[in-house]
């Protein structure tokens, strides 16, 4: 079964790598990061019989980060009229 967990890390680790034209691929790349990243804790947690308001914790941190990143796509998106990364020059 923890096979399973890090076969899907690293893909997504893979796929946020490889995603890095589109700022709406990056964030859903990451959100899948984040979600692993959740079943590998509520896993390893459940195995030695300790609390879960770590996973609460860590959904409820994931949930603003996830939500900080779809306003910032909004605000790109409104500024620049799209999400790619070409047209953001940051020196500008």
């Amino acid at each position: 079964m923890m096979i399973h967990y890090i076969y899907m890390f690293i893909s997504s680790m893979i796929s946020f790598s490889l995603n890095r034209k589109h700022l709406l691929t990056m964030l859903l790349s990451m959100e899948f990061v984040i979600l692993v990243l959740f079943f590998f804790i509520y896993y390893y947690l459940i195995s030695f019989n300790y609390e879960l308001y770590f996973v609460l914790f860590f959904l409820t941190m994931s949930v603003c980060e996830s939500a900080l990143g779809l306003s910032l796509l909004v605000s790109m998106i409104r500024s620049y009229g799209n999400d790619y990364f070409v047209s953001f020059n940051v020196l500008w």
